[in-house]
């Protein structure tokens, strides 16, 4: 989303697009595991290269902020 832009929230009625959200949901949260896998594989064999180890952290911390916004888009407002 472009900076400045306002967040936009909207009503998943159509099954359809519900399917597709679900689907890159799951996609993410496997690659979001796959990080932790690489990150831990690297980080057992001794001395790590930091670098490497940084962006696949800030890849994760990405994957994470998309992971949210989808949840909150796939789970109605309760209104109380």
């Amino acid at each position: 989303m472009p900076p400045g832009s306002a967040m936009m929230t909207i009503d998943i009625d159509d099954e359809d697009e519900r399917q597709q959200l679900m689907g890159e949901l799951n996609r993410l949260r496997e690659e979001h595991r796959d990080l932790d896998a690489a990150i831990a594989a690297i980080e057992s064999v001794g001395p790590a290269d930091q670098l490497q180890i940084q962006r696949l952290k800030k890849r994760k911390l990405i994957l994470k902020d998309r992971i949210t916004f989808l949840e909150d888009r796939l789970t109605p407002d309760i209104i109380a």
